[in-house]
């Protein structure tokens, strides 16, 4: 059975990726993109190209930047909190964000791809 959170996640993520679409080398703002991951530690787990706890960024856009849904991807990574296996092999829950913002989501997942 659907919840309201979940529904309206759901429609959050629908508008991420119709805004997100045009182009993931357009960020709108980098400066808040990497505010928004160290306000939410990121960095402890992730660097734009090294890999850590998790693996670099530039690996993710590496990834994803060819996919249709790749901010989608990464906006539901960040935001279900789902069991994630670290490079030590062990496995913990992703961290969820701290915000619901489609825009700053958005925004996020398009400075990741961007790399």
């Amino acid at each position: 059975m659907e919840t309201g959170a979940s529904r309206i996640l759901a429609s959050a993520l629908l508008l991420v990726i119709a805004a997100a679409a045009p182009a993931y080398a357009q960020v709108v703002d980098a400066d808040a993109a990497q505010a928004l991951a160290k306000r939410n530690d990121c960095f402890k787990c992730h660097a734009i190209d090294k890999t850590k706890q998790g693996p670099a960024y530039k690996r993710v856009a590496a990834r994803l930047k060819t996919k249709p849904d790749g901010v989608a991807v990464i906006v539901e990574h960040v935001t279900s909190g789902h069991m994630v296996q670290l490079e030590d092999g062990t496995e913990q829950n992703h961290k969820i964000i701290d915000t619901r913002d489609p825009k700053e989501l958005s925004n996020l997942a398009l400075w990741i791809l961007s790399l």
